[in-house]
């Protein structure tokens, strides 16, 4: 009887023995097999992992263990994306600048953009004048190529340039930072209304207030990096040809030649001269206004000298 009982035991090790290695030859054999695993129940359990074609985990797909919570996933999902802030810069070269202007500001409303500042300058030379300026558009971010090329056909290009700078992992980043501090206000907001003490309530005040400036911060800066990732920045700078300098006109006085400065000193003199005629002209009756009550004061005292000398 006993011997007949470590028989059927043997019998039995057996047969489970090479169920097992039935089954991982099976496993190994197939091609992106599925394998179910059993384990303790909780936040050890595992759902399911696929393997590759005899790589290992190369190419297969591990899922995420189910405990885990949809929060957890979702941000490391928000942290690979991209956020792309784009901005241009753009110099051209145009006929007239008031239509360019137009131009300009007809672009940017066809892609629902607007103009967000504007700056012109008239400038002059050689007794003309010419204008340049400035603009700073924004159009929707996925609109930022077709715009730039659209802005460079309304000109000569003299200068363009583009750059793209992501902030993904900053939003990331800020939203989780948001995300705990609101958790914390809701947690002092219970605290608040469980509070006894004055001292308590003063205490949670001072620290709900904190924790909700932090909060108010945080959203100011993400609102602020999501608009300017939805909303492209350009800068476009136009200007108008300037007129050209006279070449016959030096444009140092050394450049001049001899006789054309000989002619011009002779010019400068009988200026010189005219001027001053005018000038004395202008004088004169200021002069003869004092000078004759002068003369006048002057020949009674010489007349009494004489007189005095005389006696």
């Amino acid at each position: 009887m006993h011997t007949r009982r470590l028989l059927l035991v043997a019998a039995v090790v057996a047969t489970v023995l090479l169920a097992g290695c039935a089954g991982l030859g099976d496993a190994d054999d197939a091609p992106g097999a599925t394998v179910e695993t059993e384990g303790p129940s909780g936040d050890d359990a595992l759902d399911e992992v696929e393997v590759g074609d005899g790589t290992g985990f190369s190419g297969g797909e591990v899922y995420m263990d189910a405990s885990l919570d949809g929060e957890t996933n979702a941000r490391a999902t928000l942290a690979a994306e991209q956020r792309l802030i784009r901005t241009g810069e753009l110099a051209l070269t145009v006929d007239d600048y008031g239509s360019a202007d137009g131009e300009v500001r007809d672009v940017v409303t066809s892609y629902d953009g607007f103009v967000s500042e504007a700056t012109r300058e008239t400038r002059e030379r050689d007794d003309e004048e010419y204008t340049v300026g400035e603009l700073v558009v924004r159009v929707p971010s996925d609109d930022f190529d077709a715009a730039m090329d659209d802005l460079e056909a309304l000109g000569e290009v003299e200068r363009a340039s583009t750059e793209s700078r992501d902030v993904g992992e900053e939003v990331a980043d800020l939203e989780a930072r948001l995300e705990n501090r609101e958790a914390e206000r809701d947690r002092l907001r219970d605290l608040y209304e469980d509070a006894n003490t004055t001292e308590d309530v003063l205490a949670v005040q001072s620290e709900l207030a904190d924790t909700q400036e932090e909060i108010e911060r945080l959203e100011a800066r993400l609102a602020s990096l999501e608009e300017r990732v939805a909303l492209a920045t350009i800068r476009i700078q136009l200007a108008e040809e300037p007129p050209e300098v006279d070449p016959d006109e030096p444009e140092a006085w050394y450049d001049t030649g001899v006789s054309a400065a000989f002619l011009e000193s002779v010019s400068g003199v009988g200026t010189a001269l005219r001027a001053a005629v005018v000038a004395a002209a202008y004088a004169a009756p200021y002069v003869i206004t004092a000078v004759v009550p002068l003369g006048v004061v002057g020949f009674v005292i010489a007349r009494r000298v004489d007189r005095s000398s005389l006696g």
